[in-house]
């Protein structure tokens, strides 16, 4: 088995059909499985799957476990010596994913690559970047970002990059696991760049590779739920910053992260129950004992 592609699903049968239609039945020009990792959905997301993509695996798990620990749930049922991790909301480019995949072998210095990606025409999203710091990210929003999303729209070369998206993420299963495979302490949000991180330092190259193409609608589980999802991101960069930035780093983090809070509490952004239940969770965090998983 060359390949194996993992998609963790959380109720979006809406994007489902879509993302494994260009992938199932026998379209890639060599030999894979694909299997999707259910984080306890309620929706018809099973019963879309069983009807309509037979061939496909399902792995149903008895909870929402997040992104980290689905996906590695997916990796230890797989047999590919090369894993492609898809978001349900990416639908693949004819091609695409040959293109990844011929630039690992060619490659064989890189653990991972991933593609350009894009939602809409002329859209483009930056799905890459350098070293995550406080500094590092501000420049990344800031300058870098903008400066890339033009840049995309017009000839893009590979490069080699400090991290890449887990949207579409081709590793090498030897770099994967060498790594250790995705940090599940990461719910959703960060682990992508923890393990590129970890990747690099084992000796690993990372390759940003534009001539695959990957649609990416982004955010479609996350949206409606969009306070929680805000604060599962600042957790988790948190948790990244203590893991492997400078305690003076992490305190800068944990100083605006406060300034957040003060102005979200003066805006009236927690009321109700789960206003009441979100800003207690941020007051744990604030405290530096943030949920453990």
């Amino acid at each position: 088995m060359e390949l194996s592609i993992i998609i963790v699903n959380f109720n979006d049968e809406p994007h489902l059909e879509a993302c494994l239609t260009p992938l199932a039945k026998k379209a890639l020009p060599f030999a894979y499985e694909i299997i999707v990792v259910d984080n306890a959905s309620t929706d018809r997301s099973r019963e879309l799957v069983e009807l309509k993509f037979p061939e496909i695996r399902w792995v149903a798990l008895g909870e929402n476990a997040g992104f980290a620990k689905a996906n590695n749930r997916g990796v230890r049922e797989s047999r590919g010596e090369f894993l492609l991790f898809l978001n349900t909301d990416t639908v693949c480019v004819p091609g695409a994913v040959r293109i990844l995949l011929e630039r690992l072998r060619e490659d064989t210095s890189a653990g991972a690559a991933g593609p350009l990606l894009f939602n809409g025409p002329g859209s483009y999203q930056v799905s890459f970047g350098r070293r995550v710091n406080l500094l590092g990210q501000f420049w990344q929003k800031t300058v870098l970002n903008p400066y890339f999303r033009r840049a995309l729209k017009r000839k893009p070369k590979s490069r080699s990059v400090g991290w890449l998206s887990a949207a579409c993420l081709l590793c090498r299963r030897e770099a994967f696991e060498g790594a250790g495979g995705f940090d599940e302490r990461f719910f959703i949000y960060f682990e992508d760049i923890d393990l590129c991180l970890r990747m690099i330092r084992a000796g690993w190259n990372l390759l940003f590779v534009p001539q695959a193409r990957i649609f990416h609608a982004g955010g479609v589980t996350t949206t409606p739920r969009r306070a929680e999802s805000r604060f599962e991101y600042r957790n988790s960069q948190a948790y990244y910053y203590r893991k492997h930035n400078s305690p003076m780093s992490s305190a800068f983090l944990k100083a605006y992260l406060r300034l957040s809070y003060a102005k979200g509490v003066a805006r009236g952004a927690f009321r109700g129950e789960q206003g009441a239940m979100l800003r207690e969770k941020y007051r744990r965090l604030l405290r530096g004992d943030e949920e453990q998983r």
